[in-house]
């Protein structure tokens, strides 16, 4: 099960360990590579670095080293983004692996059982996808300054 920890990052399944906010690329993608395959590289615009994983029906982009466009801000250094989305024919129903936010697992029920169970604005650094769908797609964490 992965669990999400508002302000800290995410916990992988098999107690693999934590993706922390503002760990290194080379960590990451060591802690991830525990328990899934990661392809190094691709593109996200904005930051230095990122990488994917996919674990039983689940895509983990990982990203790092946010570059501030404003001169009065500092470069977000260190791991900033986690995005995680079920492949597409996973989503009929509850996806294989639990996600757990708050002892609810997100991608287990349908979208409006998530959002009564879940207090959805409680949580600033983590963003869901649309709540139309009868399951959720994915969702968003950020580090927040």
């Amino acid at each position: 099960m992965f669990e999400v920890l508002p302000g800290v990052g995410l916990a992988l399944p098999h107690r693999a360990g934590v993706l922390r906010y503002g760990m290194s690329e080379a960590k990451a993608e060591w802690v991830v590579s525990t328990v899934a395959d990661v392809r190094s590289g691709g593109w996200v615009c904005g930051v230095g670095w990122c990488f994917t994983a996919y674990y039983q029906g689940l895509n983990l982009r990982v990203s790092g080293d946010a570059l501030s466009r404003q001169a009065d801000e500092e470069d977000e250094l260190g791991l900033f983004d986690i995005r995680i989305e079920r492949l597409r024919e996973t989503l009929a129903g509850p996806a294989a692996v639990p996600v757990v936010l708050d002892g609810v697992d997100v991608f287990g029920f349908p979208s409006r059982e998530v959002a009564e169970a879940v207090s959805l604005n409680a949580y600033p650094d983590v963003r869901f996808g649309p709540l139309e769908a009868p399951y959720l797609a994915g969702f968003g964490m950020v580090r927040m300054r």
